[in-house]
């Protein structure tokens, strides 16, 4: 049963995250804390601040750690399993017919209907990250760790890699 629980954690927001892995975060959010309960907000946001920091696709390694926080190293792989699955199923059966029809207007357009709701979705759990915060570090550390970020990644160009790990060095340094 959990493993079952973990693969529908996963697939469900493969299946519906349409725009591909940041689109699937607040959807992977609401199954591993609100519905299985399996983490809370901050424990989330910690593994999501790790996941961007490390190389690759940020939906598998959110799945893989999960998974195997759940359900060991068998967890993982039905977690990671579950996330690739409605790519893999999508791109054997219907990507030949996606690709035919790519310049259809009715196509085009049902891609940009699609995204007000990731925007919506991406904004609320940032609204639930900036509250969590506040509550763990008050105003003035979460307003300048945000600010600073912004500077950094908006105005300086730097690779929001390393804002993450300039914060986890800073939230280790000064907050721990």
């Amino acid at each position: 049963m959990l493993y079952w629980k973990i693969f529908l954690a996963f697939f469900i927001p493969g299946v519906l995250g349409y725009g591909g892995g940041p689109a699937s975060i607040p959807l992977v959010e609401n199954e591993v804390v609100s519905r299985y309960g399996w983490m809370n907000v901050q424990e989330f946001s910690e593994v999501l601040a790790l996941a961007n920091a490390l190389p690759g696709p940020i939906a598998t390694k959110l799945a893989g750690y999960i998974g195997y926080e759940q359900g060991g190293i068998l967890g993982a792989a039905v977690g990671v399993f579950a996330t690739v699955a409605p790519s893999l199923i999508i791109m054997v059966f219907l990507l030949g017919l996606l690709y035919k029809y790519k310049d259809s207007p009715k196509v085009q357009r049902m891609t940009l209907y699609v995204r007000p709701a990731i925007a919506i979705l991406l904004g609320l759990i940032a609204y639930r990250f900036f509250a969590e915060s506040q509550a763990q570090i008050g105003w003035i550390q979460m307003l300048l760790i945000a600010g600073s970020s912004y500077l950094l990644i908006e105005r300086m160009k730097v690779h929001p890699a390393f804002v993450i790990l300039i914060s986890l060095v800073y939230g280790g340094l000064f907050l721990g």
